[in-house]
C-alpha cells in the first residue's frame, strides 16, 4: 500500500472515533509526524504502526501494506518449508538424529528452498546415527546416506564425507 492510501486509512480511522491528532499520538510520536504520515509525506514504521492500531482499535493488518497481508500459495510452501527446516535444526541440536534425518528428506530433491541445508543436515544425522549403531551392516547403510548427503549443495561437507567413508571402511573389517 502506498504511503497516501495508508495516511487516508489511519485519518478516516481517527476521524471515525472522533479523536484529535493529539490524541492518538500521545507521547509516542509528535503531532507533526502524525500529520506528516497522514498527508502521505512520511512512511511509519511497524512499531508506530502497531501503536497506532491499538490507540485507533484496528487490526493491525489493517495498516500493514497489502503485500504483508496477504501471501499467495508459493509464499506459504516457502513458509512451510522455513518452519521444516527449522524443525529438523532443533531435532539436530538436542541429539534426535533420527528424526533430523527423517525431517530432511523430503528436502533433499535439488529446487527446493531448503535444500542445501537440508542435505546438510541429513548427512550429518546420519554420520550420528551411524557412529551409535552397534549392527555393522546397518552403521553401513548409515555411513553410506551420510557420505551420499554430504556432498550436495552448497553446504557439502567433506568432512562428514570423509568421516563416512573412514567408518564404512572400519565397520567393512569387522564384517
Amino acid at each position: 500500500m502506498d504511503p497516501a492510501e495508508l495516511g487516508k486509512r489511519i485519518k478516516e480511522a481517527r476521524l471515525a472515533r472522533k479523536m484529535t491528532q493529539a490524541d492518538v499520538v500521545g507521547d509516542f510520536i509528535t503531532r507533526n509526524m502524525l500529520s506528516q504520515i497522514e498527508s502521505g509525506t512520511a512512511n511509519p514504521s511497524v512499531k508506530t504502526l502497531t501503536y497506532l492500531a491499538k490507540v485507533l482499535q484496528l487490526p493491525v493488518n489493517y495498516l500493514l501494506p497489502d503485500e504483508l497481508e496477504t501471501f499467495d500459495d508459493s509464499d506459504n510452501a516457502a513458509v512451510k518449508d522455513l518452519d521444516a527446516l527449522i524443525r529438523m535444526k532443533s531435532a539436530f541440536n538436542r541429539g534426535d538424529y533420527a528424526l533430523a534425518a527423517e525431517l530432511a528428506m523430503p528436502f533433499t530433491e535439488s529446487g527446493n528452498i531448503v535444500y542445501d541445508e537440508a542435505c546438510s543436515v541429513a548427512a550429518m544425522s546420519y554420520l550420528e546415527l551411524a557412529k551409535a549403531e552397534s549392527e555393522p551392516k546397518k552403521a553401513i547403510e548409515l555411513a553410506r546416506n551420510a557420505e551420499k548427503f554430504s556432498g550436495l549443495g552448497i553446504f557439502a561437507k567433506r568432512d562428514v564425507r570423509a568421516s563416512a567413508v573412514l567408518l564404512i571402511s572400519e565397520l567393512a573389517e569387522r564384517l
